[in-house]
């Protein structure tokens, strides 16, 4: 087998594996408050960690694999990650599961977007192609661990042998990617990138607005549509995580079956046509409540190719050299939104109700939607050399 499909595939099972972990704070959400007896903040303050550690590990990140050797700090963040999961299996503490959420979801995103650098470097026929197809991987361990964690997230122990078969399965990703090539280019092991000329871009500070209000959109549905559905809804767990199910299970489908389009539109108008469409079923099945929550399910279909499409777009706005950490320090600064959001969710559902406060994934979507729409009409691509 050829190295390049070793690493496809060493791509495809880490992939699984980080889109099972990233969704599982939201279906054992419920567990959580119940085994440590914690209330809507303190649940919060889980995912809060969570993103604290995407901001921390994507603004240094990037920049480790513009300059070192990418394999090496692939392999280096990879095992970070299983040092999280051990802890989750291993312990039974609440700030040790805080702990492991920092890990894990923070090198979990910096895996998916070292991922994205690589791919137009390995697979530069297609690489829109190439990385909606990794996505949509990625949302069969999203989608497939919400429908059958959903089902049977009874209690903690549950969650230990969910992480488990995960960590199982990162040891065989790890396996196959050092048995693959990842290729590097020269000048970026030796050149130090400016951080100056990433922040005076044009270009900068419109892409980290544009990923904030979609991270609050997207994760705002990962973290709370079980807990809003059980409360406020009165579904049984099961089915509030069969809407979660749906919604991912749209995005996984999505990414495959509309990344050819994606190929042939381009990054740019591909996600002002696709976004635009996913957001008017997304705030629709908010606003109108009851079962209309199944239009906020379907619009997981649409706005499915995104967010990796968005990763890609970065890469037509900055140089090479300098792509990883444009990405990492956008990201990470945009995590900032997904902080901010679940801190102010947590506290203000304590005092509103899950009902109103809940409204604010709406409005950030059509935020997200009237921001890139000015970004496409005011700021022009660079070329890349």
């Amino acid at each position: 087998m050829k190295k390049k499909s070793i690493l496809f595939i060493s791509f495809m099972v880490i992939m699984i594996v980080m889109g099972a972990s990233d969704s599982l704070r939201g279906v054992f959400s419920l567990v959580f408050e119940q085994h440590f007896a914690l209330s809507t903040f303190e649940v919060s303050l889980i995912v809060t960690i969570s993103y604290i550690g995407n901001l921390v590990f994507l603004f240094f990140g990037g920049s480790f694999v513009d300059r070192y050797n990418k394999k090496k700090v692939f392999l280096t963040v990879l095992l970070l990650w299983m040092c999280g999961a051990l802890l989750f299996v291993l312990t039974d503490n609440f700030y040790l599961l805080l702990f492991g959420m920092f890990l894990c979801m923070g090198t979990s995103t910096l895996i998916n977007t070292t991922i994205n650098i690589l791919v137009p470097v390995v697979f530069a026929a297609s690489p829109g192609l190439i990385v909606n197809v990794l996505f949509f991987v990625q949302g069969i361990g999203t989608s497939t661990s919400q429908n059958v964690a959903g089902r049977f997230a009874t209690g903690f122990s549950v969650w230990k042998w969910v992480n488990t078969i995960l960590l199982l399965l990162a040891v065989l990703g790890m396996i196959l990617l050092c048995h693959s090539e990842i290729p590097d280019v020269k000048k970026e092991e030796k050149e130090k990138v400016s951080l100056k000329s990433i922040l005076n871009q044009p270009a900068f500070i419109f892409l980290i607005v544009i990923f904030g209000f979609y991270f609050i959109a997207e994760h705002g549905i990962l973290n709370w549509l079980v807990l809003y559905g059980t409360k406020e809804l009165k579904l049984s767990t099961k089915g509030a995580a069969g809407y979660l199910s749906v919604f991912f299970g749209g995005i996984t489908v999505g990414r495959l079956i509309f990344a050819p389009v994606v190929q042939k539109l381009g990054p740019k108008n591909s996600i002002l046509v696709f976004g635009n469409i996913g957001m008017v079923f997304y705030a629709l099945g908010i606003v109108l409540g009851g079962r209309a929550i199944a239009l906020l399910s379907i619009s997981g279909l649409s706005i499915s190719i995104v967010y990796p499409t968005l990763l890609l777009l970065i890469q037509n706005y900055f140089k090479k050299d300098r792509a990883a950490t444009a990405t990492g320090v956008i990201i990470s600064v945009a995590t900032i939104f997904d902080i901010v959001f679940n801190m102010v969710f947590g506290s203000l559902t304590d005092k509103i109700g899950l009902k109103y406060s809940f409204y604010i994934l709406p409005v950030s979507i059509i935020g997200f939607s009237i921001i890139y729409f000015l970004f496409t009409r005011t700021v022009k691509e660079t070329a890349n050399e």
